[in-house]
């Protein structure tokens, strides 16, 4: 028995030995470029740009793939700033500055299918399988995704109402 484990224990501290060299001689870089990308990005994951999160979809705007305009949440700002990191001119007529949104569970036709939770990437709905669901606001990053799969037409989007917290002065306008 003896045998056997001193045999175990070394044949792991070789293996893992080997794997550490491997991994700091194999190591692959990555650009630094899309890292600087991918910091621009909220970092909701939310799926709108058509990528499965937002560190694919910084790859693909540096790689040229895709438009700097992809990203819904972000907005007119995140594209400006993309546009201005990747050094070239964007048109920006075409996108639209929403307001922050949340979702809101309509609880009178909620009929608990549970299809928005499955499609939610924050986990900011909850309930179950055949109860009324809820929205935690403060987690809710408003990409209407639980919005377009609801059957029962339940969920509504909201603008995020200013508090205390959250409230600012506004710019005032300028006298152009």
């Amino acid at each position: 028995m003896i045998i056997a484990l001193a045999s175990l224990t070394t044949l792991g501290l070789t293996l893992g030995w080997l794997l550490g060299l491997a991994a700091r001689h194999f190591k692959v870089e990555g650009s630094p470029l899309q890292k600087e990308v991918e910091a621009l990005f909220p970092g909701s994951q939310c799926g709108q740009c058509g990528y499965p999160g937002c560190s694919a979809a910084a790859a693909a705007v540096v790689t040229g793939e895709a438009p700097v305009t992809l990203c819904a949440p972000g907005g007119r700002a995140l594209a400006e700033s993309l546009a201005r990191k990747l050094g070239f001119n964007v048109d920006l007529s075409g996108v639209a500055d929403k307001p922050p949104m949340y979702a809101h569970v309509r609880e009178a036709l909620c009929v608990g299918c549970t299809k928005c939770f499955k499609r939610c990437p924050t986990d900011a709905i909850i309930g179950g399988p055949k109860q009324i669901h809820a929205v935690l606001m403060d987690a809710c990053t408003g990409c209407e995704q639980c919005f377009h799969v609801c059957p029962t037409e339940c969920i509504e989007m909201r603008p995020v109402q200013p508090t205390l917290q959250s409230w600012y002065w506004p710019m005032p306008a300028s006298a152009v």
